[in-house]
């Protein structure tokens, strides 16, 4: 019996902290988060998730609003279908955006 496909789908994350606080450091919150997400999207492997190669991180921030560059990259990114037709987005808050 042949096992049922996988439909790909290639994951973005990204990371927000909102304050610049500690980023200078060679490891800091982005890097933290970064690092959680890529594992979490390896460990999905076997539903077809693959992560990108772009990062987008927006390092002191507000989460009050969605004027962020990288966020805004992200959604524009995802909008002109650079992550296919869904993204999931990991970091603070896990959602998934389907266009």
């Amino acid at each position: 019996m042949k096992a049922p496909s996988v439909r790909p789908v290639r994951c973005a994350i990204y990371t927000r902290v909102s304050t610049e606080h500690g980023l200078d450091q060679e490891f800091n919150s982005l890097d933290a988060q970064y690092d959680a997400a890529s594992a979490y999207i390896k460990s999905q492997a076997h539903a077809g998730w693959t992560l990108i190669r772009s990062r987008y991180d927006d390092g002191g921030y507000s989460g009050g609003s969605t004027d962020r560059p990288d966020l805004q990259r992200l959604l524009e990114d995802i909008r002109a279908r650079e992550n296919d037709t869904r993204a999931q987005v990991l970091g603070p808050v896990i959602f998934s955006v389907t266009v």
